[in-house]
């Protein structure tokens, strides 16, 4: 509702009657009105005679009964004090239970998911919106972590540009990221939020909403366009670099190349690419982030491998080839991830244009394992070097029996295979030990290694 227009003030007449839980207008100055008036007189009967040297009317002994009548007198006050705390709070119940339906119908009617999260990045609370936007009931989603849904790297970076822009507000409106539907596909979100805190000024977690942003209604063709062309032409696409780790030992072996954009990151990374797919740029975009990736990766030190994002579309790319044989990082340091953005209806010409970049000894890895429609089938289809198993398996797996069984089976199937199992997203220390447990191979994520531009982070990974 945009706004409201207040036509005039009505007062109800006493055929219509008055709003519940109201006192009546003007009734407690009359009841205030008539104690003092009885109080006057009764003080009067008492004194007025005494001053003419006349004893009291009624009889009243000044010395005994003039206590007792004020004390008497006293009563109607106190019964007019608790009348109107009843009162009072009559009405302030009327009015919360009001305010309660109000929350109610629009938690129930609204577009817009509103959310809460603890400390630890779960959801507390999720609003019946939340299944249209993400596939889940939101009883699915109590208990659950953030990152199962939303890429916690594309949302901080997002944050950090939004504090940066608004100086003294640790809130953030106007985020576009991307949000990952339980059957794996992705969409776009708006997303606004607040930390909470308690009354010691402790972090107690965040709040906030989100709501789908419709990219034919939210931007036009033409602005979308003009975009994507200037991230093309300009020269605006960096890399940020985030280590991979050797279970057991805990020396880096490779690194994962994340594309980010310089100046503005309103919209997170990942959103530009979905840009840039909506308007049929997407394998442009793609192509120019892996050639970005690779001059940057010339940087690096020699032993570690460069791990990147490609979809199955920009690996049919003719460019591909000559992106990775025009670089100057050889094809057996180069591990392509292949992403489940689309689904792939044929597999055969994808492992075709693939094979003479394996011959080469390019290696191909299966990105979010265990998240979504195609990771699996893109494992049995291209025999992976290495399986990247999801986020969403990894969070808390060492207290979910379930978790630790899939990753144990996942540790089998990669054996059988030949391939390296990597852990994505290992945030806590339970986590890396029950990985580590399992028998899983690397690891990555931000206990291990936070992505990092910085030529001297780099080096020291070697």
């Amino acid at each position: 509702m945009p706004f409201l227009r207040v036509r005039s003030l009505k007062v109800p007449s006493s055929r219509e009657g008055r709003q519940p839980g109201r006192p009546a207008s003007g009734s407690t100055g009359w009841w205030l009105l008539a104690v003092i008036f009885i109080e006057a007189a009764v003080a009067l009967a008492i004194r007025l005679p005494m001053a003419f040297g006349l004893p009291p009317w009624l009889g009243i002994d000044g010395s005994a009964g003039f206590p007792a009548f004020l004390a008497l007198l006293m009563v109607p006050l106190v019964v007019l004090a608790a009348w109107r705390l009843v009162r009072e709070q009559e009405r302030e119940r009327s009015q919360a239970y009001r305010t309660a339906r109000l929350m109610d119908t629009v938690l129930h009617t609204s577009g817009d998911w509103l959310w809460a999260t603890g400390p630890d990045g779960r959801f507390t609370f999720c609003s019946p919106a939340c299944k249209d936007i993400t596939g889940y009931e939101p009883s699915e989603l109590l208990g659950r972590h953030i990152t199962g849904l939303i890429d916690p790297g594309d949302l901080a970076d997002a944050r950090v540009d939004w504090k940066a822009r608004e100086s003294g507000d640790s809130s953030w409106s106007r985020i576009v990221t991307v949000c990952r539907r339980r059957d794996g596909s992705r969409v776009l979100i708006d997303v606004a939020g607040r930390p909470v805190r308690d009354r010691e000024g402790r972090d107690c977690g965040f709040e906030g909403t989100c709501r789908l942003l419709n990219q034919e209604t939210a931007r036009s063709h033409a602005e979308v366009t003009a975009r994507v062309q200037e991230l093309l032409t300009d020269g605006s696409l960096i890399t940020a670099f985030q280590p991979i780790r050797r279970l057991g030992t805990g020396c880096v072996i490779g690194v994962e190349a994340l594309t980010r954009f310089s100046g503005s990151q309103a919209l997170s990374p990942e959103a530009r690419f979905m840009e840039a797919a909506s308007i049929g740029l997407d394998i442009e975009l793609e192509i120019l982030a892996l050639r970005t990736a690779l001059t940057t990766a010339a940087r690096l030190p020699s032993e570690l491998y460069i791990s990147a994002n490609l979809s199955p579309r920009a690996c049919l790319d003719p460019r591909l080839a000559a992106a990775i044989v025009d670089s100057a990082v050889p094809p057996r340091r180069i591990v392509l991830e292949v992403t489940e953005r689309q689904e792939v209806g044929d597999y055969a010409p994808l492992a075709a244009a693939l094979a003479p970049l394996r011959r080469a000894g390019l290696r191909i890895a299966v990105d979010d394992a265990g998240a979504g429609f195609a990771s699996m089938r893109h494992i049995l289809q291209l025999k992976p070097d290495l399986i990247k198993l999801d986020r969403e398996i990894i969070a808390g797996i060492d207290g979910d029996p379930a978790q630790r069984a899939l990753g144990a089976a996942m540790v089998g199937f990669a054996c059988e295979i030949g391939a390296v199992l990597v852990a994505e997203g290992i945030e806590t220390e339970a986590e890396l030990a029950a990985v580590t447990k399992l028998g899983m191979t690397a690891a990555q994520g931000y206990l291990l290694g936070r992505p990092s531009l910085r030529p001297e982070d780099w080096v020291s990974w070697g």
